[in-house]
């Protein structure tokens, strides 16, 4: 997946994917929060298809180095959400932060089932384009689901589990970006082996479930 080298119609295509696909993971956060009762990022205008609303410098860099094939991590901006105005509490927080993952699954769906009823594949760099909207969409969804801080994981495992594990979780919203950033930067190829190892079941689930034997 990482340290290989790419072609440019290959780069250029997960680039727009990563785009689109970041952009409707952070919208869809910002949507479910101000559904759920808070209005914190729609004030903000976070509730908008326009990338740049969502744009964050370095966690954009990050996303570029792993569309050209290094191991590194990115983000889009982070979408604000106050847990105390959120229905539910924690499980308001589960379900918020569990609309970005869910986003990036229907996403890759609806690219996958054009070609499952059409029977037909893209060509050029439409076939390009279409094999890394599925691949990005599904690899953030996976992603995302590890349970470290900021992802999306630990926030959604948290309205799952009972409130007494949460004095054992809390610190992980303290430390988790810096443990994060330290295996996948720091860790160089070992740590990306070590972070791909904690998401490639969900992704190899996924891919198994939405694509099939199709030739992607």
């Amino acid at each position: 997946m990482f340290g290989t080298t790419l072609s440019s119609d290959v780069i250029l295509a997960r680039v727009i994917a990563f785009v689109i696909a970041v952009t409707i993971h952070e919208f869809c956060h910002a949507w479910s929060a101000y559904q759920l009762g808070d209005p914190t990022a729609a004030r903000l205008g976070r509730i908008t298809l326009n990338p740049v609303a969502h744009f964050d410098p370095i966690g954009f860099i990050g996303l570029m180095m792993i569309a050209i094939g290094w191991p590194a991590f990115g983000w889009g901006r982070p979408v604000p959400v106050n847990p105390g105005l959120l229905r539910w509490g924690h499980r308001g927080m589960a379900l918020t932060a569990l609309a970005g993952p869910l986003s990036n699954v229907v996403l890759a769906i609806l690219f996958v089932v054009p070609l499952r009823l059409l029977n037909a594949e893209p060509v050029g760099f439409a076939d390009v384009l279409v094999t890394q909207m599925i691949f990005v969409n599904l690899l953030l969804a996976a992603f995302n689901m590890i349970p470290i801080p900021p992802l999306d994981g630990l926030k959604i495992l948290n309205g799952v589990l009972p409130p007494f594990w949460y004095q054992f979780t809390a610190p992980m919203e303290r430390y988790g970006f810096i443990v994060l950033f330290a295996v996948v930067i720091i860790g160089g190829r070992a740590g990306a082996e070590v972070i791909s190892a904690m998401y490639a079941p969900v992704y190899d689930l996924l891919r198994t479930a939405i694509v099939g034997s199709l030739p992607l």
